[in-house]
């Protein structure tokens, strides 16, 4: 089950501007999941990639807020989240199918209870699948 994890830079990211409470290493641990990882910013796409390349996290897409329908059509999965920390996150995740968690839910990492590739997930990670 591919399960795709779009998540916000600024006030979302701890590398965003402001910080935001998920770290990279939560993004690492939901990539090592299983979890398909991108971004929806309003940053440069540039900005975004480059990111990625800093962190190792190959993310399979980058895009402005408003490309997030297109991503949706462009990238095949079982289902779709969007983490973010504006109401803008929210409705642009309700108006293209993502389900939708704020930035400050995301810190207890609640994509790892999900099912993914690897099985189902407890929030620490372990694999409970059997």
């Amino acid at each position: 089950m591919a399960i795709l994890l779009s998540f916000d830079i600024d006030g979302t990211l701890e590398v965003g501007d402001p910080p935001g409470g998920i770290t990279m290493e939560m993004v690492r641990r939901a990539y090592e999941a299983g979890y398909l990882i991108a971004s929806c910013s309003d940053r440069a796409l540039s900005s975004q990639k480059a990111m990625w390349a800093r962190y190792n996290i190959p993310a399979v897409f980058t895009a402005s807020k408003h490309q997030l329908p297109n991503m949706r059509a462009a990238i095949t999965a079982d289902a779709y989240y969007h983490i973010g920390d504006r109401d803008t996150d929210e409705q642009i995740a309700a108006e293209n199918g993502f389900g939708f968690w704020w930035n400050h839910e995301g810190v207890s990492e609640p994509w790892l209870t999900l099912q993914t590739p690897h099985g189902v997930q407890t929030p620490g990670g372990e694999d409970v699948s059997g």
